[in-house]
């Protein structure tokens, strides 16, 4: 007898976040991506260690590793990024904890302003966690939104 989940075990649970930042899409994937290691703890301010595996340069294949503190706990990862796509977008994928991050940047306004977008994506969730989806997407939404806000806070600070 197979038994029906009320729920789809195999499916990532994700939240998504957009903002418009008054900077040409060449400055913002720079700031997001080409400068990543030095920038992502200012924007991720529970990230207490970041550093590359390999290099500081960020191509395909490039590893780094965080320390993150959250709710009072330590956690350690390493990532990979999977996608470098100049000035459009940006992936990274867990390699120790199954996780990805994508950021995305549309030029608008014959690019004096740029579209960022940001996914993350928890791609393998624990079978006791899935009752637990809808909270799970409600926290994963509002780190989103508070990846894009202090993004563009950032960029606009640094002027």
């Amino acid at each position: 007898m197979q038994i029906k989940l009320p729920f789809n075990a195999s499916k990532p649970i994700l939240g998504e976040a957009s903002v418009e930042i008054d900077k040409p899409d060449q400055d913002t994937f720079s700031f997001v991506a080409n400068e990543f290691f030095t920038n992502y703890p200012k924007w991720a301010v529970e990230v207490i260690e970041l550093h590359p595996l390999d290099s500081n340069g960020i191509y395909v294949g490039a590893k780094g590793k965080q320390v993150r503190e959250d709710n009072g706990q330590v956690v350690e990862s390493v990532f990979e990024v999977t996608e470098y796509n100049p000035y459009t977008k940006f992936v990274l994928k867990g390699v120790t904890s199954p996780y990805q991050q994508t950021y995305i940047t549309e030029g608008l306004e014959q690019n004096r302003r740029t579209k960022l977008t940001f996914i993350f994506e928890i791609l393998d969730v624990d079978i006791f966690m899935r009752p637990f989806e809808k909270l799970i997407r409600i926290a994963i939404e509002d780190g989103a939104e508070s990846v894009v806000e202090n993004i563009k806070n950032l960029m606009t600070a640094e002027c």
